[in-house]
């Protein structure tokens, strides 16, 4: 089953896919045009995974890492299915990571590989994109890289681990334009997801809720303002958003400002 978060007529509201609808809990039968999507899920820790295929190292000019490089991101920095990223007019080189996003299904702790699958609820899509002016370095990254607000979309669907076969072994695409600039997939992981999840897991609980971005493939390319980017995973869908520059991105945040003023008062 694929499920989503919307927001429709002043409320928050679960759906879940039919036949190109969205059905919400009271039987409404709605068009996917006609909402607001939100992230899938409202992530808790969020786990990233930094040089995690082969391919995408070696476009880098870095070596494989021997363990999971990973880094925490906030919260703010999510955004659902046909929203805006904002990309400061400034930067020279923005471009998006289209990732496999693993959720977690309950709390755990000291999972072996094997039992691994048993603790996750399901998967959806992250594009998490980075700012490489602001890097440090690969093995440190820089918050202004990777925790800027708006600049990971995911979803549109969570979709029910049950429907998916072999994690391990899913097509990925990413198109600017229209135009096809990244495939891989993720058998090419270098950390598989139980390798991942035992890992963690190994030194911390993990929550439901909690979310592993698991690296992308090679095949990187600078974004600019107005593109539109379509991020695709095989049985997960496509997530699609826009890239806007400051002064569209400035005027609606002085606007939600004014708006946050006002219901307040």
């Amino acid at each position: 089953m694929k499920r989503a978060r919307i927001a429709y007529s002043g409320g928050i509201h679960d759906a879940v896919e039919e036949n190109g609808l969205l059905r919400l809990t009271d039987g409404r039968l709605l068009s996917e045009d006609g909402v607001i999507w939100l992230p899938p899920v409202q992530p808790r820790t969020v786990f990233a995974l930094g040089l995690n295929y082969a391919d995408h190292a070696k476009e880098l000019a870095f070596n494989a890492p021997e363990e999971p490089l990973v880094f925490l991101k906030g919260p703010n920095t999510f955004v659902g299915h046909k929203a805006e990223t904002h990309r400061p007019d400034g930067v020279d080189y923005m471009h998006y990571e289209c990732e496999l996003a693993v959720v977690i299904g309950q709390k755990t702790r000291n999972v072996k590989r094997t039992d691994a699958y048993h603790y996750v609820a399901g998967y959806t899509i992250a594009n998490d994109y980075a700012i490489r002016d602001y890097l440090e370095n690969y093995y440190r990254p820089n918050l202004r890289v990777k925790n800027r607000d708006t600049c990971t979309p995911i979803g549109p669907w969570l979709t029910d681990k049950d429907d998916i076969k072999d994690p391990m072994n899913l097509q990925i695409r990413t198109y600017i334009n229209d135009e096809l600039t990244q495939k891989g997939t993720t058998k090419d992981m270098i950390f598989d997801i139980p390798a991942l999840i035992e890992y963690l897991s190994s030194f911390m609980t993990l929550d439901k809720g909690d979310v592993i971005l698991t690296g992308t493939p090679e095949g990187l390319k600078g974004v600019k303002a107005g593109d539109k980017v379509v991020t695709e995973i095989e049985g997960l869908g496509k997530l699609e958003n826009i890239i806007v520059g400051d002064s569209k991105f400035k005027r609606k945040s002085k606007m939600n400002v004014k708006e946050s003023t006002v219901n307040h008062n």
